[in-house]
């Protein structure tokens, strides 16, 4: 029988300004919040097409509106999430999930269901850690099979060395991990093209 392979999906509200704010020079303040609602809804709908059961994790808490219709439009449970950093907002996560969890973000369009379900296979057939790097030195995806919360403690989030500590800290635990693809995601201007050239709406730049 198969283990339970959970998704969390980690998203902050569109709110403009606030919301991929580094899109702001190309897209707007609300033209980024528009594109960052997209991508979140586009990452819901490759959870639902890999079938497994999933949570979304809301930014600043689970009462926005979008998180709202989210949760009528696709079969997830909402989370407020916890904690002062983005690494201690990770480790809660994995804490409060009883069992084997992938945990995304929302902004990267190359994790498709097939990806998802290959890296929920690498948990189920015994992998204590997956990730999917990015190529801007971080990671889309993360994978564990139970809790290891200091892998997520005093990594310089944001730099192009995240990957790098976390697969240091893992070697340093005796921890083996698999890394079954190398992915990208919408940080930056640029990213727009690159989004664009898949035949993604990209909303008019605005505000």
């Amino acid at each position: 029988m198969k283990t339970d392979v959970h998704v969390a999906l980690m998203a902050r509200a569109p709110v403009a300004g606030e919301a991929k704010k580094r899109l702001a020079p190309r897209l707007g303040a609300i033209g980024a919040a528009e594109l960052h609602a997209m991508l979140v809804r586009h990452a819901l709908t490759v959870i639902s097409e890999a079938g497994m059961p999933a949570a979304l994790w809301c930014a600043p808490d689970a009462r926005h509106p979008f998180f709202i219709e989210c949760a009528r439009e696709y079969p997830i449970e909402l989370h407020d999430q916890i904690g002062d950093d983005l690494g201690r907002r990770m480790a809660h996560v994995f804490e409060i999930t009883a069992a084997p969890t992938l945990l995304m973000g929302s902004d990267c369009p190359a994790i498709d269901a097939a990806l998802l379900r290959r890296c929920a296979d690498e948990l189920r057939a015994g992998a204590p850690a997956i990730f999917l790097p990015a190529e801007d030195g971080g990671y889309a995806l993360v994978g564990l099979r139970e809790p290891v919360a200091d892998i997520f403690v005093d990594i310089p989030w944001g730099s192009d060395c995240v990957m790098m500590r976390t697969r240091e800290r893992l070697a340093a635990k005796g921890i083996a991990t698999q890394e079954p693809a190398i992915v990208w995601d919408v940080d930056r201007p640029e990213d727009v093209d690159r989004l664009a050239a898949l035949g993604f709406p990209i909303p008019a730049r605005t505000g």
